[in-house]
């Protein structure tokens, strides 16, 4: 039997946008119509 190796697909790391009242090491959560910040309440419209 011939075994079959699968390649892993690598996702391309996406580049996430900080949070600007908390500064760089926190990142703003993605949603479908806006970024919010979880630790302060900060949040900006697409």
């Amino acid at each position: 039997m011939a075994e079959e190796k699968k390649e892993k697909k690598i996702k391309p790391y996406k580049q996430k946008k900080s949070c600007p009242k908390c500064g760089p090491g926190v990142y703003l959560a993605e949603h479908k119509d806006r970024r919010s910040c979880g630790k302060c309440g900060y949040y900006e419209k697409i």
